[in-house]
């Protein structure tokens, strides 16, 4: 067989190739693209695959997103007893805002508290006013002008708090309101003009008991806390 004939023959065998990798598709199956991805199929237990994907198996269900936890019955623990009224007000006012912390408001009550009385006893209304709500402020204000005008002069010593405890909290109207017991120990004494005393004695430790409530609109930005109403506790 010659050269010209080989090269015919190399040329036929090529052409047909062509045509069988042409026509010898199906119509509607698209080439094949080497770079193109392919995902691997799932695992057969139904396990995610490589793709991410959850395949449940008849009789099994997909598993379920996550639920969220609800609030810690522990949350109040020393303040308040799962599922009181009392932990309920103070949920409430932790889901309306969440940086109250029941254990913090007792120990700046504590310190209200102590600044108030003394405050109150040396006539300084400019921090009275900063700490008071206008209708307890205007109270206290009252008694201090009735003192002034009778040239009397207090005097308040404390010598313990023994117990600052939330006794009631609720959410009003997006304000919150926290109730407070406090029970110290003080001295208090009140002379006159010439130093004479009128009432108590600069000697005698006496036990108080009161009970504050302490408001603040939880949608404002200032974190203070007002008194909005004071009783003498039992």
């Amino acid at each position: 067989m010659d050269v010209t004939t080989l090269i015919f023959l190399a040329l036929a065998a090529f052409v047909i190739w062509r045509l069988w990798a042409v026509l010898g598709q199906r119509p509607d199956s698209p080439p094949f693209d080497p770079r193109a991805r392919r995902d691997p199929p799932p695992a057969a237990n139904g396990a995610p695959g490589p793709n991410g994907n959850v395949i449940p198996l008849p009789g099994t269900r997909a598993p379920e997103p996550a639920r969220l936890a609800g609030p810690d019955p522990d949350r109040w623990k020393g303040i308040a007893e799962p599922n009181s009224a009392l932990g309920g007000g103070l949920d409430a006012i932790a889901a309306a805002d969440p940086g109250f912390d029941a254990s913090v408001f007792e120990q700046g009550a504590r310190s209200a508290y102590e600044m108030i009385v003394t405050s109150f006893s040396r006539g300084d209304r400019a921090t009275l006013k900063g700490l008071l709500s206008k209708e307890v402020f205007e109270g206290f204000s009252a008694a201090i002008a009735e003192r002034e005008a009778k040239k009397l002069n207090a005097e308040t010593t404390f010598v313990s708090i023994d117990e600052a405890k939330i006794t009631d909290a609720e959410l009003k109207d997006r304000q919150a309101q926290v109730t407070v017991r406090f029970v110290s120990k003080i001295i208090s004494v009140t002379r006159d003009a010439e130093g004479k005393v009128v009432d108590g004695a600069g000697d005698k430790i006496v036990e108080v008991t009161d009970v504050w409530t302490f408001a603040r609109d939880v949608r404002a930005r200032d974190p203070n806390w007002l008194l909005i109403a004071t009783e003498a506790g039992a």
